[in-house]
């Protein structure tokens, strides 16, 4: 692979895989590492994908896996707040509360979330990226919904 191509994948994709990765790991240098990993598998691939949103699926697939690999070989549960995290994707008060309640979710609910309303992401589409039924998808995401709605008050409409 060209060092053009690999420049190009990496600023096409990299906010996606990199938030991705924060959501699962909930820590920047964890979120960092998993990304630089993401990153090496992907430019080692020499196998072509049909289209881009077949390469972006199936990064965003190796990070969730890179980072619940992350968690399985220390064995922690490590946070650090969004405070210290330096960078928030929330703009005003109201994104920040959404954020926040979004990261205080369980990694099931916090992923396919994150996958459907920051990603854009089809349940179908959630279901082959997380290796879930699309019924598992439908269940988390009613579930995480009704949970951020006690979090987040009457007001939060998904």
């Amino acid at each position: 692979m060209e060092q053009a191509q690999m420049a190009e994948i990496y600023d096409r994709l990299h906010d996606d895989v990199y938030r991705v990765a924060l959501t699962c790991c909930r820590n920047v240098q964890d979120a960092e590492d998993v990304t630089h990993d993401v990153f090496l598998i992907r430019f080692q691939r020499e196998e072509p994908f049909p289209d881009a949103e077949a390469e972006k699926a199936w990064m965003l697939r190796v990070a969730i896996n890179r980072s619940r690999d992350l968690f399985r070989r220390f064995r922690r549960r490590d946070t650090v707040s969004l405070e210290q995290a330096g960078e928030i994707p929330a703009k005003t008060e109201a994104e920040l509360a959404v954020w926040e309640a979004v990261n205080a979710l369980p990694e099931q609910y916090r992923v396919i979330i994150h996958l459907y309303y920051f990603e854009g992401y089809t349940v179908r589409e959630i279901a082959e990226i997380t290796d879930a039924s699309e019924t598992a998808v439908q269940t988390r995401l009613a579930r995480a919904r009704k949970r951020l709605q006690k979090m987040l008050g009457e007001e939060f409409t998904p």
